[in-house]
């Protein structure tokens, strides 16, 4: 895919599923149960043992997924999670190198993270295709989305941090493009024990939180153009 199709692809879902396990099996359990839950978009961190193996491994054997890497900090990783087949690089604070290096590949994107006006406004300038707030649940939560969302409109953001069940549908309100979920959709027993079915369960009730609310809002804006 190139970077239109994977930037439309990532807004169609709204759901970046983020593994952080402790061994490189965890991890392709999780990838392969998250795919068969329904979401085709995964982030492999690189605090997972072998991380870019096993996203060299997983990026041809699981069809249909958009595989990226996490926690990527700095612009060396980063080229060697693209040579290993990633299609998105993300991270949880701004980088610049890494924001230019990705930005000028025609088939990856870059979910760069930011925390401040100012870091979202230069990750934004270097060439990041989403701006992932980070830790978004410490400095407000939906309410802070709101804020950064009046001077930036056209930014697409992405809440990661601290993102659940019950704020899932809040931060969607606020009007991100994504909700990056991490333990609270692959719980830590589910993984360890590769109990696959409650790991399938949240996937799907992850993304039913996402269509049902993106639906509501729709309604709603369409009520508002009505008056006037």
């Amino acid at each position: 895919m190139k970077k239109e199709e994977l930037r439309a692809r990532v807004e169609e879902v709204g759901i970046v599923p983020v593994i952080r396990t402790s061994s490189a099996d965890d991890a392709r359990f999780c990838v392969e149960e998250i795919a068969q839950g329904g979401i085709p978009i995964i982030e492999v961190t690189m605090t997972v043992p072998g991380a870019i193996e096993v996203i060299r491994e997983l990026a041809n054997k699981v069809a249909g997924v958009i595989l990226g890497a996490g926690t990527v900090v700095d612009a060396e990783t980063a080229r060697e999670c693209v040579d290993a087949g990633a299609q998105f690089i993300s991270n949880p604070a701004l980088d610049l190198p890494t924001v230019e290096l990705v930005a000028k590949n025609p088939q990856v994107i870059m979910i760069s993270g930011a925390l401040t006006p100012t870091e979202v406004l230069a990750a934004w300038k270097a060439g990041a295709d989403f701006v992932k707030i980070f830790p978004c649940s410490l400095v407000g939560a939906d309410n802070y989305i709101r804020t950064l969302k009046r001077p930036f409109p056209d930014i697409p953001l992405v809440a990661g941090g601290g993102v659940n069940q019950q704020n899932a549908a809040h931060y969607i309100l606020a009007g991100v493009s994504a909700i990056s979920v991490g333990k609270e959709l692959i719980p830590r027993e589910s993984m360890l024990l590769h109990k696959p079915d409650r790991i399938r369960e949240l996937t799907k009730r992850f993304a039913t939180i996402v269509r049902t609310t993106r639906a509501r809002l729709a309604e709603a804006q369409a009520q508002v153009a009505g008056f006037r």
